[in-house]
């Protein structure tokens, strides 16, 4: 199947965007993915498997509007269109609210919030034109909290509600948009090393096939807010 679409990963030089993207190069789908560093998403881009002249390499923080603005504008450059953006880029600090800095706090609200925002807005003019796709990627903290996580907590609740008005204000344009809340990864997240003990946890390369599964679905049909979590808890020592 040749599938000539367009889809834009932020934070996809590992972890979960690099393991959707890797999937979405595999069923034929063109993909860019940015990270903070040039040198690590052009990294990323020789280890994804697939026609070199599908994988696209862009430097971007998403913190900065215009890092984004700049990110579509090499994608439409390349390649003229732009039909998914996955607004994947996230961190987290965990720390009892008296550790917590502010240094800290802003860097989770401006990267998990604040970016998301500057992604959808440098994307969503592109995605009108080709009536396509927004997938943010939340968590299920976004709807359970836990402790010293009030500042991953704050983001992905904000997350999960900027998402579904962002759904309501673009139904009507022919623009799909979901947010995707996974449970445990395995993942570098937070700095975490991946190992065998991680084996009972969701792998990056499942979120990218539930991503083709909305990208594939029946246009009339629009599953917004999706909870995805292991189908076994870890076994306790």
């Amino acid at each position: 199947m040749s599938v000539s679409k367009v889809v834009y990963i932020t934070g996809g030089s590992k972890g979960i965007g690099y393991g959707i993207a890797q999937y979405l190069l595999n069923k034929g789908y063109r993909v860019a993915i940015s990270s903070r560093k040039m040198d690590a998403a052009q990294q990323a881009a020789k280890q994804l498997t697939g026609d070199p002249g599908n994988i696209l390499a862009l430097q971007s923080d998403v913190r900065n509007a215009a890092d984004e603005e700049k990110a579509v504008d090499d994608i439409l450059k390349k390649w003229g269109q732009l039909d998914v953006l996955v607004a994947n880029a996230g961190v987290g600090v965990f720390a009892p609210i008296e550790e917590l800095t502010h240094e800290q706090w802003h860097q989770v609200i401006d990267t998990n919030v604040t970016g998301v925002f500057n992604s959808v807005k440098a994307a969503v003019e592109a995605i009108k034109k080709t009536k396509g796709y927004i997938i943010t990627i939340a968590s299920l903290a976004g709807i359970n909290f836990s402790p010293n996580s009030t500042a991953y907590n704050a983001s992905k609740f904000a997350i999960v509600g900027f998402t579904q008005a962002l759904m309501l204000d673009l139904r009507q344009k022919d623009v799909k948009v979901s947010t995707i809340m996974p449970g445990s990864v395995t993942s570098h997240f937070n700095n975490h090393q991946p190992s065998e003990e991680d084996a009972w946890k969701i792998q990056p390369e499942d979120i990218g096939e539930l991503v083709y599964d909305l990208l594939v679905m029946n246009p009339r049909t629009l599953p917004s807010k999706i909870e995805v979590r292991p189908t076994k808890p870890p076994v306790k020592k």
